[in-house]
Formats: structure tokens, C-alpha cells, sequence
């Protein structure tokens, strides 16, 4: 199988920089997320090397890359037998295997009905333990394409609490404003920003997004009010923005479910762009968020991974990806991407056929 690349006139960077500031490009901008197992079986089918990450994305004419920051200090959470445990923040995984290959998911959770002292000690990276010089080579090797720092986890309090205490607890404690909740919270972003402006510091201008992340709704509704919104988490999302504004850098904010219910404040906030775009999801229509946002709100994502892409023909595919562009592309701030990671049980042709259609039909004449 073969990706028939629209190459454009356009450099990868402009072209998303293009999308940020709601200006037409050569070519819709196109994203890549995908599971193991699938990203295999798509490599082997494109005649690449799993292993060869950026050979994948340019096989596919992806426009962004990631500036990777190696970590150089101790573990901070030990391994354990038969889970997967993050050394820096601590969330644990387990296996679980599926008819279409597996993935790792959360379980026994390190702060579910802990104690205050416990979550006051349980540790955070320290921003100096970073290999910044080896980032800032990685970022100066992708000049032509539009570096971003972070990423859904980067500025996430809800689902990153519900990784290590559980969602019940994690919910409960934000609307209850427990105050050693809201303590780990603040030394969790008081890392992450710590680091970030680190990274801006040694890459400056090589740089052009950050991208955040904060799940706030389910498939149907939202999953915390409005007022709570703006009381606990919008308070501390802004001083992610302030940070990219201070550098000079777009922002994109990673929203799960039904979550247009938050966009004016993201709007307000100073965000460019929202990211996910589950049009399966209440109020989450491509033709709703281009009426009710188009023009203050960049859009990246929208080509369902829960709908004709896993369980459709590569043909449905195809009229899917039309048909989103159709509604998004006019006027430009429209970044083509799968809503999630493209899951396991997805057949390899529809996502061939996916990207096709993204450089068949994605392109302004």
C-alpha cells in the first residue's frame, strides 16, 4: 500500500502556522495518533519500519512532530511485577489483551483513599533533571516541520488525578476542594510549567505550540459544571496560556466527550485551537463547532476512531474524511487528525484510506 501525497508548496510549519492564525494553506494540515499494535500492522502495510517513527509520519505527510525531552534523574516510582508504572508520576498499568491485540490500562491506583501526608510526599519530577541540550537538538533537527512541546497529558488535572487516586476520588476532591488534592495539583503543574519554560528557554524559535489536555466531558453531557470549571481548573489552565504567550507560541487543548460546553472560556483563556473533536459526542458535530466557533477556534481532529474508521468500509472512510472537510475546510483553521489513538480493531486499509483521502481531497485549489 501507498499514501499518494499531496506535497504542496508550503512547508509542513507554515501549514499548521497557517491553521492556527484561520488562514488557507496549501493543504489541510494532518495529524497522526494510533495504538501499538495498529501503527505495526499500518507501518508493515506502508512498507516502514515500526521502529522508525519519523519515516511513519512522512510516509503519511504528517505535519507535526513532538520535541522530546530525555529525563536524566532517579525513578521516582518503583517497578512492580506484571504492571507498568510511569517512573515520573507514578500511575500504574496492567495488561489487558483483546481479540484485536491489547493495551495497557490504569489499576490500583497509589492515592485512592489516601491520606493527606500521602499525597503531600507522593513525588513530582524536579524541572532541573531534564536533558534540555539533547531537546533542543532534537527540536533543531525538525525546522521544517512545526515542533510542539507537551502534549493531552501536559496541564490535565481531572484525568491525570483519576490516573493515580481513581476517578470517584479524583472527582469528589476537586468539588470538594480538598485542600491536600488541590496541593498535589499545584506542585503537578509547578513541575510541568517549571519545565516547559526551560524548554522554551533553550529552544527558543524553534518551537511553535503547546499542547495541553483536560477531559471534561462524557459521550452525552459534561462532567463537571461550568462554575466548578471556572472556580478549580480554568484558573490554572491560564497559566499555561500565559507561559505560550509569553514565548509567543499557539496553544491546543486536547478535550474529550462533550466539551464545546467550555469553549468560550477557552476562547476567553486565550486558547487557538481544541484538539479530539468526537462528532459522535453531544454537541461535538464538525457543521456545530464550525457555526458556533469558527474563526475564534482552530479545529484538529473530528475523523471518528469509534465510528466508520473501526467499524465502517474504506469507502465510508473516505466519504467521511469528504465530508469533514467539506464543512471544516472553508476559511482554513481546520487540522485533519483521528479523534484518538486509531485503536487495534481497525482494518489497516481504512486507515491507509483515511490519509489518502486527507491528501486527495484535503487541498485548496
Amino acid at each position: 500500500m501507498k499514501i499518494e501525497r499531496y506535497e504542496g508548496t508550503m512547508t509542513p510549519r507554515a501549514r499548521v502556522m497557517a491553521a492556527f492564525c484561520h488562514e488557507k494553506a496549501d493543504r489541510v494540515p494532518i495529524g497522526y495518533d494510533t495504538n501499538p499494535v495498529i501503527h505495526g500492522k499500518l507501518a508493515s502495510a506502508l512498507g516502514v519500519d515500526p521502529g522508525d517513527m519519523e519515516a511513519m509520519l512522512d510516509a503519511l505527510g504528517v505535519d507535526m512532530r513532538a520535541a522530546r525531552l530525555p529525563y536524566t534523574g532517579k525513578r521516582l516510582h518503583a517497578e512492580r511485577p506484571d504492571r507498568l508504572v510511569d517512573p515520573l508520576w507514578g500511575t500504574v498499568c496492567r495488561y489487558v489483551a483483546n481479540d484485536s491485540g491489547g493495551y495497557w490500562d490504569y489499576c490500583d491506583f497509589p492515592l485512592k483513599n489516601a491520606d493527606a501526608q500521602t499525597i503531600a510526599t507522593f513525588p513530582v519530577p524536579d524541572p532541573d533533571d531534564f536533558d534540555y541540550e539533547a531537546m533542543r537538538a532534537g527540536a533543531a533537527g525538525l525546522k521544517n516541520h512545526s515542533v510542539y512541546l507537551g502534549g493531552p497529558g501536559m496541564g490535565d488535572i481531572m484525568n491525570s488525578l483519576g490516573m493515580v487516586m481513581g476517578v470517584e476520588d479524583a472527582l469528589v476532591n476537586l468539588a470538594t476542594e480538598d485542600e491536600a488534592t488541590l496541593a498535589y495539583v499545584d506542585r503537578r503543574i509547578a513541575s510541568q510549567l517549571g519545565t516547559l519554560e526551560r524548554m522554551l528557554d533553550k529552544a527558543a524559535g524553534l518551537v511553535d505550540v503547546m499542547w495541553l489536555g483536560e477531559d471534561l466531558g462524557t459521550q452525552h453531557a459534561p462532567l463537571i459544571s461550568l462554575p466548578m470549571y471556572r472556580r478549580i481548573l480554568r484558573p490554572r489552565h491560564q497559566r499555561y496560556v500565559d507561559l505560550a504567550r509569553q514565548y509567543g507560541l499557539k496553544t491546543l487543548i486536547h478535550t474529550c466527550g462533550a466539551s464545546s460546553w467550555a469553549y468560550e472560556d477557552f476562547i476567553e483563556l486565550g486558547m487557538d485551537a481544541v484538539d479530539t473533536l468526537q462528532p459522535e459526542a453531544a454537541q461535538m458535530s464538525p457543521a456545530y463547532l464550525k457555526k458556533t466557533f469558527g474563526g475564534r477556534l482552530a479545529f484538529h481532529g473530528c475523523i471518528s476512531t469509534a465510528g466508520c474508521l473501526a467499524y465502517g468500509s474504506a469507502d465510508d472512510v473516505e466519504r467521511e474524511v469528504r465530508e469533514t472537510l467539506t464543512v471544516m475546510m472553508p476559511g482554513g483553521g481546520y487540522m485533519l487528525s483521528p479523534t484518538h489513538q486509531i485503536q487495534d480493531n481497525t482494518p489497516v486499509e481504512n486507515a491507509v484510506r483515511m490519509y489518502g483521502a486527507a491528501h486527495k481531497w484535503g487541498y485548496y485549489g
